[in-house]
């Protein structure tokens, strides 16, 4: 009998472990809110960053990721307002333990929108330096983060080459959506059938935008910025309800400024570039990058670094441009993080 009873306990104890093991982990709260950073404008006149900061439960972490988001854009790149446990970077990152605060820039999204002409690569790189000022001091959220990294896209990874190489104020830079060696001719195609001025789009019409803010046409973004068959059309749709309006001389000086001439020659803290595998944008042919594989990418983008960037290249398989928002962006992110703890120290219990 007590060999019985032994038996039932043990075997109990097997079914019950096997139950808990194999129970999901308790949801993780976090925590986002919408943050005004004063910052200067294109003449030195008084301006706004809006932002979303998204924390997880608890204690604040002791580091942040600033996030830059592309032309066309505004911040909810990083959040889009679609199945959110698949597509948001930054609740996904919260639910990781990893604190964010994504930008609007200036002349998109929540932010000021100046006269988009002196609305150039300078001023948009000052501006993110003085909200890594406002996140080391605890301006947004109450509590001082002791380490930032930059994160950028596309266009924003222009603005954050920028910001770091010139200011040597943060811990980490994260370039997404870019290579060093555009495809002139998508660009060239894109610009001149895929974009239009920003008051004649029917959605952002009434913003009554300067001539010199852009916005993509209808329809535009799928071929621009997904590769289709990695794509669930209702983020595409998503995309398309929630665009923005660039600056044609901000995205034409950072294009040649931030990524064609090499701003992150000057970077002196580790760099993690990510691009998809399918981007027309800056990978193929007609870039003269091959994006098969971080292996095969890194040998040419490797000459633009110092030595100190320590540069870390990752390709997304099948993704376009828009990496962030393709069905596999998960591996993306947890690409991100890996390189986050065993490069930048950045880490969570």
């Amino acid at each position: 009998m007590p060999l019985k009873l032994a038996t039932a306990v043990a075997t109990c104890c097997v079914l019950l472990g096997g139950f808990l093991a194999a129970a999901p982990a308790a949801a993780v709260d976090i925590r986002c809110s919408g943050v005004d950073l004063p910052v200067t404008g294109p003449v030195g006149e008084p301006a706004t960053v809006h932002g979303q900061l998204c924390l997880p439960d608890g204690p604040a972490p002791k580091a942040v990721q600033l996030l830059v988001h592309g032309g066309t854009y505004n911040s909810s790149y990083w959040d889009l307002p679609y199945d959110p446990g698949r597509y948001s970077y930054q609740r996904d990152m919260a639910k990781n333990g990893y604190a964010t605060f994504a930008a609007d820039q200036l002349g998109s999204g929540r932010s000021s929108k100046p006269f988009s002409l002196p609305l150039l690569l300078p001023v948009l790189a000052r501006s993110m330096h003085e909200v890594i000022g406002h996140l080391r001091a605890g301006r947004a959220g109450g509590a001082p983060f002791e380490k930032v990294v930059i994160v950028g896209h596309s266009v924003g990874s222009g603005i954050v080459a920028a910001e770091a190489s010139t200011y040597q104020d943060v811990d980490g830079v994260i370039l997404s959506g870019m290579t060093h060696l555009p495809s002139v001719p998508a660009l060239t195609l894109g610009v001149l059938f895929g974009l239009q001025p920003a008051f004649a789009d029917d959605r952002l019409g009434s913003l009554g935008s300067d001539p010199l803010y852009f916005t993509t046409k209808p329809g535009a973004r799928t071929g621009l910025f997904y590769a289709t068959e990695n794509a669930d059309p209702r983020v595409i749709e998503a995309d398309e309800a929630t665009k923005d309006q660039v600056s044609v001389p901000g995205m034409g000086t950072v294009a040649v400024f931030g990524i064609v001439l090499p701003a992150t020659k000057a970077i002196r803290v580790p760099v993690f570039q990510a691009i998809g595998e399918k981007d027309i944008l800056f990978c193929g042919l007609f870039a003269l990058r091959n994006c098969s594989s971080a292996r095969t990418l890194r040998p040419s983008e490797a000459p633009y670094y110092r030595p100190e960037a320590k540069l870390s290249t990752y390709v997304l398989p099948g993704a376009g441009h828009s990496l962030a928002l393709h069905r596999n962006a998960s591996a993306y992110r947890d690409a991100t993080r890996a390189w986050l703890r065993d490069q930048v120290g950045i880490a969570v219990p």
